[in-house]
């Protein structure tokens, strides 16, 4: 379950259907405080946990450390496709995308992408789950800090980042 090809293939949808990148979960959803957690960061962590005998026998939340609201990051993520910002729209991903697979097989052609089927390249239902979360989601994180795992990663430039490097990998235009 990752959120980011979700925001990508949206992304690229929206644009090769000439539709805007609309925040598409509820009303609220979006003011909501959230928070994520890169797999770079998780494994960083795993690995501190596995060799600090402070560790043994403990668990730990473990995210990015910091919050964000989506509408918030919104236009930033638009930037990296080349989108305007755009106006909520709440919608249902699954119920849109669901008929979208030859749609994206043409853009796979077009745009040269990796040839990776519509059906395993996003979790349509996790993205409606988190996009449409209205309370806020905050893990305490602060167990880890005593016990020596410091390490922070900004929400947005992780986004920006592993948006932009699915760009540059072809798995969206």
């Amino acid at each position: 379950m990752s959120i980011v090809p979700v925001i990508a293939v949206y992304a690229a949808m929206m644009k090769e259907l000439g539709l805007p990148f609309a925040w598409p979960g509820l009303a609220g959803s979006g003011r909501a405080i959230y928070q994520v957690t890169d797999s770079a960061h998780f494994a960083n962590a795993a690995l501190w946990a596995a060799t600090e005998p402070r560790c043994a026998n403990q668990a730990y939340n473990i995210t990015n450390g910091d919050y964000f609201r989506w509408l918030d990051l919104w236009p930033r993520l638009a930037q990296v496709f080349g989108l305007p910002p755009a106006e909520p729209a709440p919608l249902s991903l699954t119920e849109f995308m669901a008929d979208k697979a030859p749609v994206w097989d043409a853009m796979v052609i077009k745009h040269g992408l990796k040839p990776y089927r519509f059906d395993e390249i996003a979790a349509w239902p996790f993205g409606d789950y988190v996009f449409n979360t209205t309370w806020d989601v905050m893990s305490n994180t602060t167990k880890a800090r005593p016990h020596g795992f410091q390490d922070v990663v900004d929400s947005e430039d992780m986004f920006v980042r592993l948006l932009a490097r699915f760009r540059e990998e072809r798995i969206v235009p």
